[in-house]
């Protein structure tokens, strides 16, 4: 590329990346929903995904002014039971967005968990990161504790260990392990990498069990914890890019956190001299302090 074409080339990124940092959405529902004109830029409605921008450009989405690009941020929430995870219902349910703490920016769910499901739900604000995290080349597995009504024995659940087909669609092998049994219903551990809709529960039909109870504990490297039902923590930015792999980062790379600054060093408190009185500090000279007299000790006398 010649100094010219570098002067002459645009500077930003594409809308639709901006706008999916901006937490509008993902790349693809961005395209979508300029295919529908629904966005304009500096006034015009826009018809293609193709142009760049900055934050000098004045963007509007749906009739209102779109979020300026905020460093990437994810949080761990607790998803309760009986909230869906869409941004909004036709039935007219209550989404998790619905309840999430008002100081919250606009985010954006990474998966989903059905109604009657519980647990570890990521959010972030960078429809990039979103989409980066829901792909299944990603790699990480999600973990669930799962209730089910009956006994099953280790017969019983090697189907789901090897992948199994449901109604002609094809989940891949989990890990299954079988923590106890507690009355009618036995408590097992379950870990998928896919996560297709509503898997756990369709694969456990399949093999004769019941779920009535389940739990995400944990997604990829991220635990629940401690969370309690309805409560969001901040995953710090260093720890979640410490998480990516190599690959991601440099899908990423503009949204790399800084190193923070290394604190500066204290300096020590000045001691003090005979005569001073305890806890006050000790007087320092300064240019326009007098100098207290010396007392000189005559010899032999």
């Amino acid at each position: 590329m010649t100094d010219e074409t570098q002067k002459s080339a645009p500077e930003g990124e594409r809308i639709a990346k901006y706008l999916a940092r901006a937490g509008v959405g993902s790349r693809r529902e961005i395209e979508r929903m300029i295919e529908a004109g629904r966005i304009t830029l500096n006034g015009k409605v826009l018809d293609t995904p193709a142009v760049k921008v900055t934050d000098a450009d004045t963007i509007v989405v749906d009739n209102k002014p779109a979020p300026k690009k905020d460093p990437p941020k994810v949080w761990r929430y607790y998803k309760p039971i009986g909230l869906v995870t869409s941004e909004s219902d036709e039935k007219g349910r209550e989404t998790v967005f619905d309840k999430l703490p008002e100081n919250m920016p606009r985010v954006l769910s990474v998966g989903r968990l059905d109604l009657n499901s519980e647990g570890l739900l990521l959010l972030t604000n960078d429809g990039g990161f979103k989409r980066t995290l829901e792909l299944p080349s990603t790699g990480w597995l999600r973990k669930y504790r799962v209730r089910v009504n009956g006994s099953p024995v280790e017969s019983t659940l090697e189907p789901l260990r090897q992948g199994i087909v449901v109604d002609g669609e094809k989940f891949q092998p989990m890990t299954v392990t079988m923590d106890r049994q507690q009355g009618a219903n036995a408590w097992l551990t379950v870990g998928i990498r896919e996560g297709k809709n509503r898997e756990i529960r369709r694969a456990m039909e399949a093999v004769g069990l019941t779920v009535n109870r389940l739990i995400r504990v944990s997604y990829g490297p991220f635990q629940l914890g401690d969370l309690k039902p309805g409560e969001v923590a901040p995953i710090p930015p260093k720890v979640f890019w410490d998480q990516l792999s190599d690959a991601q980062k440099a899908e990423h790379a503009d949204a790399e956190p800084a190193e923070p600054l290394a604190p500066k060093a204290k300096r020590p408190a000045p001691r003090n001299r005979p005569g001073d009185k305890p806890g006050k500090p000790a007087a320092s000279k300064s240019a326009g302090s007098k100098a207290r007299p010396v007392s000189r000790t005559r010899r032999g006398k």
